[in-house]
């Protein structure tokens, strides 16, 4: 991974939403109304205000979906655990608490697995997504249809995960500051 290196930030001191463009005021207003603050990848995506309208807009369709809070939140774990995302290990480790997951299953997700034999299957998929980059086999599929997922509910699977693969990938790219409780991926302490 990229250290982050003297001076990187775009404003020392101020949250990297301090030099996002004048289009994002409304996207970082909403935020900070729902969340209390604006996380630090939310004020970085924000430098581009296609790409932080395009993910909130797909956070909420998929909030708006068949996968529960907490479902959403351990495709999530799965995802920062697999890419070794430090920033949203810790993030989606607080909004996973927050969904009801007890502590042990988030270290479990974290890992890719989970306690639960659905949401094993369901977590399975998320790691052949990543490991075949989506071109999963028709095993893949039937495991986790037979899992009692539905067709649609495969789809959200899918979105899910490469809406996490996009942050992940952003929080290395900026090497975003973790301005959660710092969970570290690939450590006794997320497994």
């Amino acid at each position: 991974r990229r250290p982050r290196s003297a001076g990187s930030s775009p404003c020392p001191g101020q949250g990297p939403e301090a030099t996002a463009p004048a289009k994002t005021t409304g996207y970082l207003d909403a935020v900070k109304k729902q969340m209390g603050g604006v996380p630090n990848i939310i004020g970085t995506m924000a430098q581009s205000p296609a790409a932080l309208g395009g993910f909130l807009a797909l956070s909420g369709a998929l909030a708006a979906g068949t996968l529960s809070t907490a479902e959403r939140e351990q495709i999530a774990l799965a995802v920062a655990g697999a890419n070794e995302c430090d920033y949203c290990a810790s993030a989606h480790t607080v909004l996973g608490g927050r969904s009801g997951l007890a502590a042990d299953e988030i270290g479990r997700n974290l890992q890719g697995h989970s306690t639960d034999p659905r949401m094993q299957a369901a977590l399975r998929f998320a790691s052949r997504i990543i490991a075949t980059r989506g071109q999963v086999s028709d095993e893949d599929l039937s495991a986790v249809r037979g899992a009692g997922f539905s067709y649609e509910q495969v789809v959200e699977i899918l979105a899910n995960t490469v809406l996490n693969i996009f942050t992940n990938y952003l929080n290395h790219a900026a090497a975003t500051e973790i301005d959660f409780p710092v969970v570290k991926t690939g450590t006794p302490a997320a497994a």
